[in-house]
Parts: C-alpha cells; structure tokens; sequence
C-alpha cells in the first residue's frame, strides 16, 4: 500500500507538479498489477482512483504520498524485480481471461506465484519459452523495438524448403503492408521428419503471428513451432509447463541499464 503523507493538514497537500513523480499507469506497472497500457485501458474505464477521486485521464504524475486504489483496493508497494522463464505448452492462451473459454497461461501457473504479466506473447498453438514478470515496467521494456532481444524458434515446416528464398528475407520483408525487420533463417541438417524438415529461426521484434506469417510467404506450412530462447535465456531443458525462476545476478547482468534507473528496485 502506497503510504500517505505525514502532514497535520492533508486537505492542504497539493497535487505532484508535472516533473515530480511518475506517471500513474508506470506505477500500476511497476507494482505488478498489469502491463502499463493495460493500466491505461483500466483509467480509462474508471477503475483508478487516486486520494479518493476517480481519475479518466492516465496524464498524472504521482509520488509516494499519494493514495491508489485499483478496483477499490489500495495498490500494493512495487517489490523487487523478479522474472520467470516458462515453458507454455501448445494449446494455451497467453492472456488472463479468456472469452471463448480456451486454458489460460495464468490459470496454469502454481497457486504460490505473485502477480505476474507476460513479456510479449506466444500464439495459442505456439510452445516453449515464455518470461513472466512481476514487473508491468520491465515487461514493456523488453518489448520496445529499440530494447528488445533476439527471439529463436525452431519451426517445423511442411513443403519444398528453398534456400534462395529463405536467404529472401534477410534484409526483411513486406508482407501485405506490413514490414519485418530482417529474419534469419537456417536449415537444421539431419533433422528432416519426411515431407517436413527443421528451420532454426530468429527475430527481433517479435510482431503478432511475425513467424508464422514469413513461413506462409516462403510458400512453407508450420506444423510446430516452439520459442528456445528470449534473448540471453534460453528454453533448456525446463519441462513442457515447467516454471523456473531466473537468479536475481542473471538478471542484473543482462538488464544493467534497466535496474540501474529503475526506482524502487
């Protein structure tokens, strides 16, 4: 719970100027309570209240004197960084609720866990690693074009594999208006499975279906498709829905730069 003010006259304290602070959705993100633009969908809708008014705007600064309450309950005090590597399996929703009904990630996840949001998403029939993250800031932070790791895949494919046109994307491409920054792609030797053969495929921004979507222009078809590694952490050998957390000193020497101006943490 953020803590109020030690003031003999609170109805005297005045408002954070514009520089004080942070943004409210960064705070929310922060404590863990959701991703930043979730938090910014949640203001909006009036779910937010800041010193008992209910805010429609995430445009306000907030500081450690100010009192937030989300759905009515106080937003509790961001906690240290932690992250999580995650082994989704197929068939699996990468989001908190689900309105046709499909399995959720979360619904699958120990009882014990805190609060956690994913960084970016694996689609429902796509497997293998996923970072989960107490963190709404942290997980913004690794998906932002400019800041984000590599991705690698492996992907199973079906149909003729035509080293030209594999080699076709790795300048990027532009696939029905929309642009992917370069993709690299490469045979895996030996491990042809009949008609379908392995590709080892690596992307750095991650865009919905990004992919699956390059496969298809390749004129290929993806029977698997499963995630081994996000940047400096790698799937290994954590067991389909395995969960394991990822030591704090890994952390700190892949993410310097973020802890080093990350308040709080």
């Amino acid at each position: 719970m953020v803590p109020f003010m030690n003031t003999k006259d609170n109805t005297s304290k005045k408002p954070p100027k514009a520089f004080e602070g942070e943004r409210i959705a960064k705070r929310m993100a922060r404590s863990g309570v959701c991703s930043r633009r979730d938090a910014e969908r949640m203001i909006e809708a009036g779910r937010v209240a800041v010193d008992g008014k209910v805010l429609t705007s995430p445009a306000l600064n907030v500081t450690e004197a100010n009192r937030i309450t989300v759905d009515g309950k106080p937003l509790v005090a961001a906690e240290e960084t932690r992250v999580w590597r995650y082994h989704k399996s197929a068939g699996t929703i990468t989001t908190a609720r689900d309105p046709q009904g499909r399995p959720t990630v979360f619904e699958k996840l120990p009882p014990e866990m805190p609060r956690v949001v994913s960084v970016g998403r694996l689609d429902f029939n796509t497997e293998g690693l996923l970072l989960l993250t107490n963190d709404g800031e942290l997980a913004r932070h690794l998906e932002l074009p400019q800041n984000a790791w590599l991705r690698h895949y492996r992907v199973r494919v079906y149909g003729e594999v035509d080293p030209a046109k594999l080699a076709s994307v790795a300048k990027g491409v532009t696939i029905s208006g929309v642009h992917y920054e370069p993709v690299k792609i490469e045979i895996e030797k030996g491990k042809e499975e009949g008609t379908n053969s392995w590709l080892a495929v690596t992307i750095r921004e991650g865009k919905n279906r990004e992919v699956r979507k390059i496969m298809e222009h390749l004129d290929l078809q993806v029977t698997r498709l499963i995630r081994v590694a996000f940047g400096p952490f790698p799937l290994g050998k954590l067991p389909r829905g395995g969960i394991e957390e990822i030591p704090r000193r890994a952390l700190r020497d892949s993410l310097g730069k973020f802890f080093e101006g990350h308040k709080g943490k």
